[in-house]
């Protein structure tokens, strides 16, 4: 038996499993959202930091998202939108590591984006001033 809901007015989304308020046998229906059916990939990456920014304080925590696969632009503003609102959850790690065991805990496949290495190039102020 499929349950599917209908009107917005119902509350909450049926989950797979059985249901002991259907009858004494418990019947077993399968849900129709699609985010039930399999976990959505998530990236774990530690943010640079933005252009605005000279030191690297916000940029220790590591970021676990959720990827967008339904992205599409809006006819009347152009502006990108989606109806995924999985794509608007951002959770904070201290370490790799406990992102990654949230993921796996949770079952959710994952990609882990190393940072890269900041290149720090040593100069003088006075090299502004060379002639070359």
């Amino acid at each position: 038996m499929n349950f599917c809901p209908i009107k917005s007015r119902d509350r909450g989304v049926a989950q797979p499993g059985s249901a002991s308020g259907l009858g004494p046998e418990g019947r077993r229906f399968k849900s129709c959202r699609p985010d039930h059916q399999w976990m959505k990939r998530a990236k774990i990456y530690k943010p640079t930091k933005t252009a605005m920014q000279s030191g690297m304080r916000n940029s220790k925590n590591w970021l676990f998202e959720f990827e967008t696969l339904d992205n599409s632009i809006s006819p009347l503003m152009g502006w990108e939108s989606s109806r995924d609102t999985m794509s608007e959850i951002k959770l904070e790690f201290t370490t790799k590591e406990k992102a990654i065991n949230y993921a796996k805990k949770n079952n959710i496949r994952y990609e882990v984006i190393e940072p890269k290495k900041r290149k720090i190039i040593k100069k003088s102020y006075a090299d502004n001033f060379l002639k070359k």
